[in-house]
């Protein structure tokens, strides 16, 4: 029958009892399949991860600055990690950098979720923020 239609005859569903086959014109069939791919990779949704970097002694000004910076992040629906990173003889001031991000977290709750609490590994006291889901 295909070649009396001068097309091609393609296998669909080569794993189906009775295998799946169709007439088409098999170049056609390939362009078809290339765009339904693109088509479902352009419709996911690539989340990145945003980092936002402290100091222990970071000034209101500055939090502000980076609060902005943030709310844009979690806008565009990017994940967010702050951390305070403590130089040499800082790292005596790990409340003053947990209480640095936990404001952080409250300035963002209309937007974000917190994933996860401040904790500190080796140097870094880290906090993820996650945006919320829109309805």
């Amino acid at each position: 029958m295909a070649e009396q239609k001068g097309l091609d005859l393609v296998e669909i569903s080569a794993s189906a009892d009775p295998p799946v086959c169709r007439i088409i014109e098999y170049k056609k069939f390939l362009y078809d399949l290339k765009k339904k791919q693109k088509e479902i990779k352009a419709k996911q949704a690539v989340i990145e991860m945003k980092e936002i970097r402290f100091g222990p002694n970071t000034d209101e000004h500055d939090l502000n600055f980076k609060l902005k910076h943030a709310r844009r992040f979690l806008e565009e629906g990017h994940k967010v990690k702050a951390f305070v990173f403590f130089k040499g003889r800082t790292i005596v001031f790990k409340e003053r950098g947990e209480i640095l991000l936990l404001k952080f977290a409250q300035e963002l709750e209309d937007i974000g979720l917190v994933e996860s609490m401040p904790k500190l590994e080796g140097k870094r006291m880290m906090m993820y923020l996650i945006p919320k889901k829109k309805k």
